[in-house]
């Protein structure tokens, strides 16, 4: 098991990260993306994408990650700045048991 997905194991569950990704619409975008999540024997707990803008070229994609710390969810956000056509990356920690 990688420390990254030891270190979210070791977390509380109620600790969600949210990443916000925006890109352009090209097809190897989301396997890129989640490609980030799989190497480190992580899940994530709710995906959407959706094509959008008014020439359908941009490519919206929301993630729900249980069990992430905010070092871990920085780290990957970081990772996910550097794929090519992601073009904006925002994050969120939330402890869901509020």
């Amino acid at each position: 098991m990688s420390s990254v997905a030891a270190n979210a194991a070791d977390t509380k569950l109620s600790e969600a990260a949210f990443f916000f990704v925006h890109a352009r619409a090209e097809p190897g975008v989301m396997p890129r993306i989640l490609e980030l999540f799989a190497k480190r024997g992580l899940v994530p707990s709710c995906w959407h994408s959706a094509v959008c803008g008014a020439d359908r070229s941009r490519l919206a994609i929301e993630i729900e990650m249980n069990g992430l710390d905010p070092d871990i969810t920085e780290y990957i956000a970081a990772c996910l700045r550097q794929i090519v056509s992601v073009q904006t990356v925002l994050t969120m920690c939330r402890d869901r048991s509020r």
